[in-house]
């Protein structure tokens, strides 16, 4: 394993590291994409915290943003959803 893939599973696990992020792939896994204000709805928390949380999620490579018009659209990545498995298995 190199110095980058280190570095890279550092960056994974530290966007992970927050019950409101895993709250958030959680929900992006059931759903299969959502805006923010469709999150924040959901997990009952204000529209900044969740946008600052899916900014690091993305940081990390866990979510996708894609902007459509107004408003953006937040999926999950391969490595979200490999996360997510383990999430489930553990």
């Amino acid at each position: 394993m190199t110095k980058k893939d280190i570095r890279k599973f550092e960056r994974v696990f530290k966007g992970v590291a927050n019950h409101r992020r895993i709250e958030i792939l959680l929900y992006l896994n059931k759903n299969n994409g959502a805006s923010l204000d469709q999150i924040a709805r959901a997990l009952k928390c204000h529209f900044k915290t969740i946008f600052e949380h899916t900014r690091k999620l993305k940081i990390a490579g866990l979510i996708n943003k894609y902007n459509t018009g107004n408003s953006a659209e937040h999926t999950l990545t391969p490595y979200g959803k490999k996360i997510i498995k383990i999430i489930l298995k553990f």
